[in-house]
């Protein structure tokens, strides 16, 4: 019975090396995996996706999924989703479409919150309808289990502005909860 799992965790979780690897994995054992991301992710260019470890692998669009027919869909053994945070609630629903009635597992990666521990769209959807709710850990510089993503800029953490900014290591890092509310980046 297929299943849509969200795999969910801060930044530098290995979210994306773990999508990258499942790829692998279904391609090895001569199974069809399609990978995507939301257009919207375009920090390593249209219809790439890349890790931290330098691992990458052409995609599709998220956005595009719609336009495939269902038979299409159903000649995948999976649907693997990075950056599922920036779906939107149609693109979820339409995600437990593949996996309800068309029996494709549908595996996404992606933050739960932004910068300022508020859910992204697309994650409080996949945490409200996803069968499987996983979470990939990885720790502050403290030790402790890092479950926020701090904005920071020359002047420390950043508290406001807009949802999206796509960044990596240059603008963000996990902190535990405590460090993330004392604005702590270092020791």
């Amino acid at each position: 019975m297929a299943k849509l799992y969200f795999r969910y965790g801060a930044m530098g979780s290995s979210k994306t090396a773990n999508a990258l690897m499942v790829e692998c994995n279904y391609r090895e054992r001569g199974k069809r995996a399609l990978l995507v991301k939301p257009r919207l992710d375009n920090r390593d260019g249209d219809c790439v996706i890349r890790s931290r470890m330098g691992l990458s692998k052409v995609c599709g669009f998220l956005e595009d999924l719609q336009a495939m027919s269902d038979d299409e869909l159903a000649t995948y053994d999976c649907l693997i989703v990075d950056e599922a945070q920036f779906a939107t609630r149609d693109q979820v629903a339409f995600l437990v479409h593949v996996v309800d009635d068309l029996g494709v597992p549908v595996i996404c990666y992606g933050l739960r919150a932004d910068f300022r521990n508020e859910l992204f769209e697309g994650s409080l959807r996949l945490l409200a309808v996803a069968d499987t709710i996983e979470e990939i850990k990885t720790v502050c510089w403290c030790g402790r289990k890092a479950t926020c993503n701090a904005r920071f800029n020359d002047r420390g953490i950043v508290r406001e502005g807009d949802q999206v900014v796509l960044g990596g290591n240059d603008r963000y890092v996990a902190l535990c909860r405590r460090h993330h509310r004392e604005g702590r980046l270092a020791p």
